[in-house]
C-alpha cells in the first residue's frame, strides 16, 4: 500500500507562502503521477495539481493556477507544492496522492484513480 507523509503546513498570513512536501515509501515512486488534493471544512476534496512521473507534464486547477507550483524529486521519493499569494480560501487540509497511472490524464481530478493517500497537513491562512 505504501506510506506517504506530508509536511510543511502551518499558519500564514494572507499574501504569504508555504512549501509542502510529501515523502513516499513502500511504493515505486517513479511508477506514479503524483497529485495534491485539499479539503476545506464542509467541502469536497479538491484535486489541485498533478505531476507526471518524469515531471514533463503538470496540471493545475483553475483555483491555484499561477500561484502554486508542483515539482518532484524521484531520487528523494518526494513531491513538493510551492504555494504563493495565499488567501483565506486556501485554508484546508492538504493531501498528496499516488496515481495508478504514470501521467496526468484528463480525469486526474477523480479520486478513483489514486492508490495511496497521505494523512494530510493543515494549511491555515489568516486574513
Amino acid at each position: 500500500q505504501g506510506q506517504m507523509v506530508e509536511s510543511g503546513g502551518g499558519l500564514v498570513e494572507a499574501g504569504g507562502s508555504l512549501n509542502l512536501s510529501c515523502t513516499v515509501s513502500g511504493l515505486t515512486f517513479e511508477d506514479s503521477a503524483m497529485t495534491w488534493f485539499r479539503q476545506a471544512p464542509g467541502k469536497e476534496r479538491e484535486a489541485i495539481s498533478c505531476i507526471q512521473w518524469r515531471s514533463e507534464e503538470t496540471a493545475y486547477a483553475d483555483s491555484v493556477k499561477g500561484r502554486f507550483t508542483i515539482s518532484r524529486d524521484n531520487a528523494k521519493n518526494t513531491v513538493y507544492l510551492k504555494m504563493t499569494s495565499l488567501g483565506p480560501e486556501d485554508t484546508a487540509m492538504y493531501y498528496c496522492a499516488a496515481s495508478t497511472l504514470s501521467y496526468c490524464p484528463k480525469v486526474w481530478i477523480r479520486r478513483t484513480i489514486y492508490k495511496a493517500w497521505g494523512q494530510s497537513t493543515q494549511v491555515t491562512v489568516s486574513s
